[in-house]
């Protein structure tokens, strides 16, 4: 049996048309984006293309599109930025939002006393619009609320038009991380009024080690790097020119294709859950993530009905990569946070897989995971 990729939460295959984009690249634009000379210009303005390209998506301006490493360095540049540039004092998140904010936040709690809330969830892991409304008027204080618009884990939608005008009623600013939602949702910033996003172009067939942070204009950066000054001052490092690029071209491909691929692999996903179904009535899905309407259809979160500490080892023989929570955790045995604060201690302490769906998988690849679990269960 061919290997079976099904962990494309934590990233996805490189697009063919986006290696040949940065191939390309690598052989054209060699110069740095700083330089002065005709070599440099070619990848400055190959770069400022590219920004001007990915701005268009969101229908934000290109001056407001940071460009980073990825999503965690954009989550913490806004969140450190909040703090240190426009006046935050208290910070609203929920405890199973990604480690990149949540730890972030806890340093800015400890570092800067900042003061740190919590939304409260429910057990589907949705935040609870009434406590937030709560948090919001109970204090005067500068606020930023930091929710995910897709939890990477249970694959929960927030109610993202109602926490973002919600937020503006507030007077409170509005970052969401979007790792999991860009290239995968439509996202128009005018129309949904957010105030930073940030993204990762390994979650859309691009490169890893390159994303973007949006800063909403009027919003001035102070960098975390310093140095050449680069991204107008506000991120010091030499662009990645290709990487760049590569993204550009994933962003494009992605938002091209966005329905036929939504339709595609959401029908993998429905059929998967149908096949669980048929192995053992007492399975279930944490989170909302067989809900189709309140669900990612790219990630299904599954609980299965036994404690089987060796089964995610038993799949990677197998040749089948998926879960056990988010791929940032793997390696340690500290379990999901996410599922930790949702599931009480009997079904925490069941086995639970995150696989996750892409274009590239196969009905086929489908199958033959239902019949390696069928041997497991």
């Amino acid at each position: 049996m061919n290997a079976i990729y099904l962990d494309n939460a934590a990233t996805t295959k490189i697009d063919t048309e986006v290696i040949a984009i940065m191939q390309s690249s690598m052989e054209e634009n060699f110069g740095n984006p700083s330089s002065i000379h005709q070599f440099g210009r070619k990848a400055k303005s190959a770069v400022e293309t590219a920004r001007k390209n990915i701005a268009k998506h969101f229908n934000v301006s290109a001056s407001e599109i940071i460009f980073t490493a990825g999503g965690t360095e954009a989550d913490n540049l806004i969140l450190h930025n909040a703090v240190l540039n426009l006046g935050v004092t208290r910070i609203i998140t929920s405890k199973i939002e990604h480690h990149a904010v949540l730890h972030t936040c806890e340093f800015l709690q400890k570092n800067h006393n900042v003061t740190l809330e919590f939304v409260k969830v429910d057990s589907d892991g949705s935040s609870i619009i009434s406590h937030l409304k709560t948090l919001l008027k109970s204090s005067k204080e500068k606020t930023l609320v930091s929710l995910m618009m897709i939890n990477n884990e249970i694959g929960n939608l927030l109610p993202i038009d109602e926490i973002a005008n919600l937020c503006k009623e507030n007077k409170a600013l509005f970052h969401s991380d979007t790792v999991q939602t860009i290239g995968h949702y439509h996202l128009d910033l005018q129309k949904t009024p957010i105030d930073f996003i940030v993204a990762s172009a390994h979650k859309f067939h691009g490169p890893k080690g390159v994303g973007f942070a949006f800063f909403k204009k009027g919003f001035g950066i102070l960098p975390m790097f310093h140095g050449g000054g680069q991204e107008k001052g506000a991120r010091s490092s030499t662009e990645n020119v290709h990487a760049i690029l590569g993204m550009d071209k994933a962003l494009a491909i992605a938002v091209s294709n966005l329905e036929k691929d939504k339709n595609y692999i959401e029908s993998l996903k429905v059929y998967f859950i149908s096949e669980l179904k048929k192995l053992s009535e007492n399975i279930q899905f944490n989170g909302l993530s067989s809900d189709l309407d309140k669900s990612s259809y790219t990630i299904l979160n599954v609980r299965f009905p036994v404690k089987n500490e060796m089964l995610l080892f038993s799949l990677d023989l197998a040749g089948i990569a998926v879960s056990g929570g988010s791929a940032c955790q793997s390696g340690s045995n500290k379990g999901s946070h996410v599922l930790s604060e949702i599931l009480f201690d009997g079904e925490a302490d069941k086995t639970s897989i995150r696989f996750s769906f892409s274009k590239f998988t196969t009905k086929e690849e489908i199958d033959n995971t239902i019949g390696k679990l069928k041997e497991q269960l």
